[in-house]
């Protein structure tokens, strides 16, 4: 009987990527995990269990920060799960259609904001909505609007949700070709089949496509709630470090950037900032686990 080979080039091949993988990922995720139980005494780091998660959630300044961040957070991802996959979804449709001319363009078009930077979005968006030298008031007065506008990155009320629109903006094109991508990969003996049973146009995408791209759909949920804790960058751009005004736009991200490196008056807390990474990473955890063993496999039997 013939020994089992022993397959060496699979671990050789693997090594780079678990070699650099770990020491840009695990290493630091455990590293951080480790500061969360200690804190600074006398300039000399002194284990304390979970006195910092006790002091994230019970006294009153931190647990109020966290609670307000994590608030917005959720309603920021809100905003995207209603409005942008909705509209990736009916955007993905749409251009799908054999009817549709031009549609390579328009896939291009929707795409390209996505690969704008941060920066160059917010400091637009933010340019554009200044009630002073911006366009919108100028847009909306030539439409006989004028009167809908308001400083809306200015005001409490209506800035976090400007903001998750603007980040609906940028980065519907991705549900869109993902979708799109789906979409295009259903078998055409299943379109023709329904069609001889009279089942055309939107009833076809409603009774037949839109069960069969269930997990594609699903897949973007979970990217959007991942995503959604990337959202420092553009609150950062258009409403600084302290998230503007009066921390209504605050969210988890921006809240750990001011515990862990201090911003202006506040000093910064290795300790506590590495307490607020380990309760993210918990969320984050949670809902693609959460995703995972409770939803996608109920998905399978729509995948062919």
């Amino acid at each position: 009987m013939e020994k089992r080979k022993i397959r060496w080039h699979i671990a050789i091949f693997l090594a780079p990527a678990v070699l650099i993988y770990s020491a840009l990922m695990i290493f630091p995720l455990f590293g951080t995990l480790n500061l969360s139980f200690y804190d600074k005494v006398d300039q000399e780091q002194v284990f304390v269990g979970l006195d910092n998660f006790r002091l994230l959630f019970g006294n009153e300044r931190w647990s109020d920060s966290f609670w307000n961040a994590f608030k917005n957070n959720v309603w920021f991802f809100v905003v995207h799960m209603l409005v942008q996959n909705p509209i990736g979804v009916m955007l993905a449709a749409i251009l799908s259609s054999q009817v549709v001319r031009f549609s390579a363009f328009f896939r291009t078009t929707f795409f390209i904001p996505t690969i704008l930077s941060f920066v160059i979005v917010g400091f637009a968006w933010k340019l554009i909505l200044s009630p002073i030298w911006g366009i919108a008031p100028d847009l909306l007065d030539a439409v006989g609007l004028k009167s809908l506008f308001a400083p809306y990155l200015g005001l409490e009320s209506t800035a976090l949700t400007t903001l998750a629109l603007i980040s609906v903006w940028q980065f519907v094109g991705i549900p869109m070709m993902l979708i799109y991508a789906s979409l295009l990969s259903i078998p055409e003996e299943v379109l023709e089949a329904a069609e001889c049973d009279g089942i055309t146009g939107f009833n076809a995408f409603w009774k037949i496509k839109l069960p069969l791209i269930w997990p594609s759909i699903g897949i973007i949920s979970i990217l959007t709630f991942v995503g959604n804790f990337n959202s420092f960058d553009l609150i950062y751009t258009t409403q600084g470090g302290l998230a503007g005004p009066n921390f209504s736009t605050d969210v988890l991200g921006s809240l750990l950037y001011r515990t862990f490196f201090g911003f202006q008056t506040q000093i910064g807390d290795i300790n506590m900032g590495a307490t607020l990474s380990v309760i993210m990473f918990g969320i984050i955890l949670a809902g693609v686990s959460f995703y995972l063993f409770l939803i996608q496999s109920r998905m399978r039997r729509y995948q062919f």
